[in-house]
């Protein structure tokens, strides 16, 4: 990675994205007193449907405004989000989504009114998705769900592009798949840095299935009165679709060509595992039973991921157990470990994938495969002795730790450190060969933001544009059952050396 601030935490990280104070056009917010249900707080542009400025509708009961009563949910039951009600206002239906919290409740209008007769049953919309749910459900792997549901929502939204990315665990996403028009710009196979979806984003991912801002070039609509009778502060908007943007992801979205654009998370164990990102040149208002379509295919995609990511868990766990018990009977057979762990037909080379092994133990070194040169072990070794190791050490960029070890990172790029005795500096040393890594990230990381000459305020980078980096001196990473395996494996020599 490229040496520079950490900007996903230290600077974009902090922006209160959810306090931003501000709704889009497209909906009304209203905030309701959760016990009297008077209006305490209202979007400028409520008089589009009150019929009255927003001043004068402060302290009234809702139900005066409402043709038709509320339903009871408003005045009992649990907290909850999104509970879309009908509302009929002035003879006009409006489809309302309410989020019941502590002590108030926010009811998003849409402004578009709600026609009846076009909405379609759950029957209907299963009819129409259910053929992508078929395709996705019966794909085979991730890349193939990931492939399918970028085609898949592409047809169904009309978006000119779909794209899919996987986060890595830095943060950084990197585009999977992707279906869109040929007046689009391809991002298939870049890597975007973390600092484009910083932390705080991505946690809202967590309580909002998607993201859906309409029309970049909105004109921000204020809330009245500025600070929450209830709170007594800005309000939080972590739950609401129609919340504010701010200017630098708009100004991101414009220096990509784009006007309307809809975010979907994926999930995996419940935790944010990537992302569905779909542009569009021009504006574009979807309706909540599109948005609910994305929310439910999200859904699909996140459970078929889940269950082949464990399928494939699950076999490889099944692999490396078999290799580890067939270790164990030569060690039990062997005379010595160095033998046991080296001979065929199983040897710790094939459990961990290892391009060569050291074993140190009564004072011999005996090696197998590509390990570096005795003095160079004899120097590791020391600098392990001195981390008073008690459990399994390892790194994919050993030279990282141990900047002695760049000379030999092609042999030795990769460690695993397995601590037999280190009281008397035995140890089981793996190595993996480096593995150069080509990163085609969208623009330039080092200048992914750009500051001003005030040093306080930014833009995001103009272009994304190919900007290829060559990351050496790494090796392939560790599986978490290969790690499993070497802390089993540590347990049991070292019961079985100091028995």
């Amino acid at each position: 990675m490229p040496s520079n601030p950490n900007y996903d935490s230290e600077l974009c990280g902090k922006v209160p994205i959810h306090l931003i104070n501000t709704v889009q056009p497209y909906g009304v917010l209203l905030v309701l007193d959760r016990t009297t249900l008077e209006i305490i707080q209202a979007s400028e542009n409520a008089e589009a449907i009150l019929g009255q400025p927003v001043p004068s509708i402060i302290q009234s009961p809702i139900s005066r405004w409402l043709d038709t009563k509320p339903l009871e949910v408003l005045a009992a039951g649990k907290n909850s989000d999104k509970l879309p009600q009908v509302w009929t206002i002035g003879g006009k239906q409006y489809l309302s989504i309410i989020h019941i919290k502590d002590s108030y409740i926010l009811a998003e209008i849409d402004l578009q009114p709600y026609q009846e007769e076009v909405q379609r049953s759950f029957v209907s919309i299963y009819q129409k998705i259910k053929y992508s749910m078929a395709l996705i459900e019966s794909a085979t792997t991730t890349t193939e769900v990931c492939t399918i549901a970028a085609r898949e929502l592409k047809r169904i939204s009309g978006f000119d592009k779909v794209m899919i990315y996987r986060f890595d665990q830095e943060w950084n996403g990197t585009v999977i798949a992707e279906e869109m028009t040929e007046n689009m710009e391809s991002y298939y196979g870049f890597t975007f840095p973390a600092s484009d979806i910083p932390k705080q984003a991505r946690e809202l991912y967590l309580r909002n299935p998607y993201r859906f801002i309409p029309d970049r070039n909105y004109q921000p609509v204020k809330l009245y009165p500025v600070i929450n009778p209830s709170t007594h502060s800005f309000i939080d908007l972590s739950d609401c679709n129609v919340r504010g943007v701010v200017s630098v992801h708009l100004e991101y979205l414009a220096n990509m060509g784009v006007t309307a654009s809809m975010s979907t998370r994926i999930l995996n164990n419940d935790r944010l595992w990537g992302l569905i990102a779909c542009h569009h040149k021009t504006a574009r208002h979807l309706s909540f039973e599109l948005c609910s379509i994305f929310e439910l295919l999200s859904n699909v995609i996140s459970a078929r991921m889940h269950s082949l990511q464990n399928k494939e868990k699950h076999e490889a766990y099944t692999k490396t157990q078999e290799a580890y018990a067939r270790i164990m009977e030569q060690v039990y057979e062997a005379e010595n470990i160095p033998k046991a762990l080296l001979s065929e037909p199983t040897t710790v080379l094939q459990l961990f994938n290892a391009g060569g092994a050291a074993i140190t133990q009564n004072g011999d070194l005996t090696q197998q495969g590509e390990v570096p040169d005795k003095d160079s072990l004899d120097e590791l070794l020391l600098w392990l002795h001195t981390r008073r190791l008690n459990r399994s050490l390892h790194t994919d960029h050993l030279s990282g730790l141990f900047d002695r070890a760049a000379p030999y990172m092609n042999t030795a790029s990769g460690m695993l450190a397995i601590p037999l005795n280190p009281a008397k500096e035995e140890y089981l040393l793996l190595f993996r060969p480096e593995v150069k890594k080509v990163i085609d990230w969208g623009g330039d990381p080092g200048g992914r933001i750009v500051f001003e000459k005030d040093g306080l305020n930014y833009h995001p980078r103009h272009s994304f544009k190919l900007w290829r980096q060559i990351v050496s001196g790494t090796s392939l990473p560790w599986k978490e059952e290969e790690l499993t395996a070497a802390e089993t494996l540590r347990s049991f020599l070292y019961e079985h050396v100091n028995k």
